[in-house]
C-alpha cells in the first residue's frame, strides 16, 4: 500500500506468530516520512490469541510490573526497525486509575533517560483484558537507512 511516495510496513518482531493477531503491532510508513505507529501495548504478550485466553492475561497487579512489560513489548518492535527510545516522539498513555500515572512514570524514565516525547495521559474504564491498568502508543521517527 502506497501513499504518495511512502510505503507502509507492518512491523513484526515475530513475524511466524502474526496469525494470531488482528492488528499490526506497528505499521512504519517508509519514504516521505519515516513514521511508525505502534499500537497499544499492555502487560500482555505481544502476540496473543484472539478471541481471548484468559491464561495469557494473568497481570501483576503491580503498576510498575505492567509498565515494565509494556515497554519491552515496545522495546521489541522499536529493535525490529533499528529505533531506539529518543526515536520517539509521541506517547499517548492510558490509565485506568489515574493515581497510578507516576508509578508508570518512575518505571518509563530510564528507557528514555532525558528525552521526553510529546505525550498524552487518559484515563479510562477499563482496558482491553480484565486487570490490565496501563497501555502505551506511540509514534516512533524511525531513521533513514
Amino acid at each position: 500500500m502506497s501513499l504518495s511516495n511512502a510505503t507502509l510496513q507492518v512491523v513484526q518482531p515475530e513475524p511466524d506468530k502474526a496469525h494470531m493477531m488482528p492488528y499490526a503491532p506497528a505499521v512504519h510508513i517508509v519514504g516521505a516520512c519515516n513514521l511508525m505507529y505502534i499500537s497499544g501495548a499492555t502487560a500482555s504478550p505481544l502476540y496473543h490469541n484472539h478471541p481471548h485466553i484468559d491464561s495469557e492475561h494473568d497481570h501483576s497487579n503491580d503498576i510498575g510490573v505492567q509498565t515494565r512489560n509494556a515497554m519491552e513489548s515496545i522495546k521489541s518492535i522499536l529493535d525490529t526497525v533499528g529505533a531506539t527510545w529518543s526515536d520517539v516522539v509521541k506517547i499517548t498513555k492510558y490509565l485506568t486509575d489515574i493515581r497510578d500515572a507516576d508509578g508508570m512514570h518512575a518505571v518509563m524514565r530510564p528507557y528514555f533517560g532525558d528525552w521526553r516525547p510529546a505525550s498524552t495521559m487518559i484515563c479510562i474504564n477499563q482496558l482491553s483484558s480484565p486487570g490490565a491498568r496501563v497501555e502505551l502508543d506511540m509514534i516512533v521517527a524511525v531513521p533513514a537507512g
